[in-house]
């Protein structure tokens, strides 16, 4: 039987609220966990698709990650916003379905492989780059992303999108912190000549048409 202190707590919370509705879902309300999937769904599929590129496999994920929601619902204590601790369970939900795969798929490429581009300017290693950031602002970041090879994109969304550190990147991914460094390195590198090609791309054809 539920307690009635905690039925009462959910009644006053705001109408429609995660709160109110994350709350509801802890006490086995069957309504409040539709409604939580029906918000965040469409949200985590997206996370799902930028980091597997994969529609099925995405949809498949989505779904063991409201699965493994809905049992984990419990442990939610609200030291961060319900959208902050499902964003995290899904990311990790995703890497260990990548690291339970035998396959290569998402596989690092050698630090050792590099050509003269990539050396240009490899003193850099490491550092924020502000010029891709502004540049993403003018262009679709998936855009971007499927300009780049599968290790070079998971470090990329891992360390400049989710907000995971080196260490915790290499421990994922098996690998070490300096050869971590080096993927997003060339990610960026790839992903800002691949922004600049198009920005050259565009200008041109504008110039085109104002012929």
């Amino acid at each position: 039987m539920r307690d009635k202190a905690e039925e009462k707590t959910v009644q006053l919370l705001p109408v429609n609220s995660d709160s109110k509705m994350v709350k509801a879902a802890q006490l086995g309300n069957i309504e409040a966990m539709s409604w939580l999937y029906d918000k965040y769904r469409r949200r985590i599929y997206n996370l799902c698709l930028r980091m597997l590129r994969d529609q099925a496999d995405a949809e498949d994920l989505t779904q063991d990650v409201f699965v493994q929601l809905f049992r984990k619902i419990d442990t939610f204590r609200g030291e961060s916003a319900f959208s902050t601790w499902l964003h995290r369970l899904a990311v990790n939900m995703v890497l260990m379905n990548i690291r339970s795969r035998n396959t290569k798929r998402y596989s690092m490429l050698p630090i050792e492989s590099s050509n003269d581009e990539d050396d240009s300017i490899y003193e850099e290693l490491g550092r924020e780059d502000d010029g891709l950031r502004s540049s993403l602002d003018r262009m679709t970041i998936n855009d971007a992303l499927d300009s780049l090879p599968p290790g070079y994109r998971m470090v990329f969304l891992l360390h400049d999108v989710h907000g995971y550190e080196h260490q915790e990147i290499a421990e994922i991914l098996s690998c070490s912190v300096g050869n971590c460094k080096s993927q997003l390195h060339k990610a960026r590198l790839k992903m800002r000549r691949f922004i600049e090609r198009q920005d050259g791309e565009g200008q041109r054809q504008r110039e085109w048409m104002a012929a």
